[in-house]
């Protein structure tokens, strides 16, 4: 009977989620950065299964290379999102070339650089989570909470991947390896495959179930209640919110205001991050065109701005209380909170 180690069996799941992301029924095109990085973890897990499923140590500098290059990749997929600039692509390429050359050198201390470089990139990934879903100012508001839950998924396992190489080293080193198997089977791979996951849904952009609350902030002051006042103009004359591909960055050069200062008045004074608040203009749009025409509930959801319906119904719940299709068959009835009774009389939210 043919052997097949768990490790082999996350990388076919990896592949089917590759596979899901490169064939889209949407034809919108999957990230290519998170397409990369998701095949990464694939090859990973499949050096890992000739490892300690069959016990082949000829890919030892194989798997420490690859081990080496994912969380300089990962970092890169999400503050690619950030705005942050162009950034230099070869201090990210020092961990696994430093492994390359102590392969060479001095195989010691490679599992120190492979522990330290998941150790330092989980911070990085942690520190970005805490900034919030508007730090991510080149992601498409709609989706920005999903790729921020993805960036908190990320950075947590990474730590507890460092953790579990050292705890790994350790046992090699004191007990002869005689554990390290199973803390690969029962952590390490599924680490990888839960990495995957958060990964693809970044890629394909998926929405979760909740939005996460914005930060606390200082009390608002006269600047913030003018600049809210500019964005508020912009949505109910212009309505921007209707273009999809809309993000921090994009509002910010229409309304000619740092990106920074329209992300602190929003979170001061609607208490609320910026995807929240052009999403509710999106549903008071919405909850407009449900009530007034006989579009179809799809054509509504393109309308409005949203591309992809997971996160048109997430959305559409949080400012009802209801699902579209719910609130189209009472024109609005109970569940119709504030925000969308206004912005569907035509003056927007706030």
């Amino acid at each position: 009977m043919i052997f097949v180690p768990l490790p082999w069996v996350v990388a076919l799941l990896l592949a089917i989620l590759l596979g899901r992301m490169v064939r889209r029924v949407d034809d919108r095109p999957a990230d290519r950065r998170f397409v990369a990085l998701i095949a990464v973890y694939a090859v990973l897990s499949v050096v890992i299964g000739l490892r300690w499923g069959y016990g082949i140590e000829a890919v030892l500098p194989l798997q420490s290379v690859l081990a080496a290059l994912l969380p300089p990749l990962a970092w890169l997929c999400f503050t690619g999102l950030t705005a942050a600039g162009r950034q230099r692509l070869w201090p990210h390429a020092l961990p696994a070339g430093l492994v390359l050359v102590l392969i060479v050198l001095w195989p010691g201390p490679i599992d120190v650089v492979i522990i330290t470089t998941y150790l330092a990139y989980g911070l990085a990934l942690t520190r970005l989570a805490l900034a919030g879903p508007d730090a991510l100012r080149l992601a498409p508001l709609d989706e920005a909470p999903l790729i921020h839950r993805t960036v908190q998924v990320t950075a947590a396992a990474l730590l507890a991947s460092a953790f579990l190489d050292l705890a790994i080293r350790l046992d090699l080193q004191w007990w002869g390896g005689s554990r390290a198997a199973l803390l690969v089977g029962l952590a390490n791979v599924p680490i990888l495959l839960l990495l995957g996951i958060a990964a693809a849904a970044a890629g394909q952009k998926e929405a979760p179930a909740e939005e996460p609350a914005p930060p606390v902030m200082p009390p608002p002051d006269g600047k913030d209640l003018e600049i809210v006042r500019q964005i508020d103009t912009l949505m109910r004359t212009r309505h921007v919110f209707r273009e999809p591909d809309l993000n921090l960055n994009r509002l910010a050069r229409k309304a000619g205001i740092p990106a920074r200062r329209i992300s602190a008045a929003i979170n001061r004074l609607r208490d609320r991050n910026v995807s929240q608040y052009v999403n509710d203009y999106r549903i008071g749009e919405a909850c407009r065109l449900l009530a007034g025409t006989d579009l179809p509930v799809t054509a509504v959801m393109l309308e409005v701005g949203f591309q992809t319906k997971s996160n048109f119904n997430r959305e559409f719940r949080r400012v009802t209380g209801t699902s579209p299709m719910a609130w189209r068959a009472g024109k609005g009835g109970p569940a119709q909170t504030e925000a969308s009774a206004e912005a569907s009389a035509g003056t927007g939210p706030g």
